[in-house]
């Protein structure tokens, strides 16, 4: 179905997918594509920070770029046109996560600090965590400045993830994500990635590269349902 794309490795117990820009985040359409009965939405207001927030029962929207939870019936989720959408479960404590991860929220280990709250308040074990990351811009579109590039290196270290491209670098974003899951202790085996570029594919998915203030948003959902 091209309007979401389903990991190859997420747990049977969890409902785990990422839209194209024909959903967007619309819950009715989300809804009846992803064959979803009475669930409860959430997502935080995003504002690319590295706030991991563990949802309990309250719903009420608040600031975070990632989201953890052991509720059932909630479906978490984050919006992104280019970012990378991060979808976590454990497959023994089944706890959920979702994390957006842009540059910002890259360069101050978003994705570390929401494996490393699972473990803190959930118990949760890295060799039990499956990681999927969605579709995001890749290095063949994301060229970036030297500040950019030097803030990931800060947090990642040095990798095949950036390269030099005239008096730019190019970055891939899901590639340092990969990378930090990896310094996490999260085994290679248990990450999934989109090999799918957001801004090659503009007319499937929304890109703030390509279509500038016009753009809408897509987002990676999951819920254990």
């Amino acid at each position: 179905m091209d309007s979401i794309i389903v990991p190859e490795n997420m747990n049977s117990a969890v409902k785990a997918f990422f839209t194209t820009k024909s959903l967007g985040t619309e819950r009715v359409k989300i809804c009846s594509a992803a064959s979803l009965g009475n669930v409860s939405f959430y997502m935080p207001v995003q504002k690319h920070t590295d706030t991991v927030k563990v949802l309990d029962a309250d719903l009420s929207p608040e600031i975070a770029d990632a989201v953890i939870t052991d509720k059932k019936g909630v479906l978490i989720g984050v919006q992104v046109a280019d970012c990378v959408p991060v979808l976590l479960v454990d497959r023994e404590k089944l706890v959920v996560g979702a994390v957006h991860a842009g540059w910002r929220g890259t360069a101050a280990r978003i994705l570390k600090k929401t494996i490393a709250r699972m473990t803190e308040h959930f118990g949760s074990s890295s060799d039990t965590i499956l990681i999927a990351l969605g579709p995001s811009i890749r290095d063949c579109c994301y060229n970036v400045d030297t500040e950019v590039k030097e803030a990931v290196v800060r947090a990642t270290g040095d990798g095949d993830y950036y390269r030099v491209r005239g008096e730019k670098y190019v970055v891939d974003l899901s590639h340092a994500n990969r990378l930090q899951a990896l310094s996490a202790g999260i085994p290679d085996s248990n990450i999934w990635s989109s090999s799918e570029c957001t801004c090659c594919n503009p007319g499937k998915f929304y890109s703030y590269r390509f279509h500038k203030d016009y753009a809408g948003r897509q987002g990676g959902f999951i819920g254990i349902l």
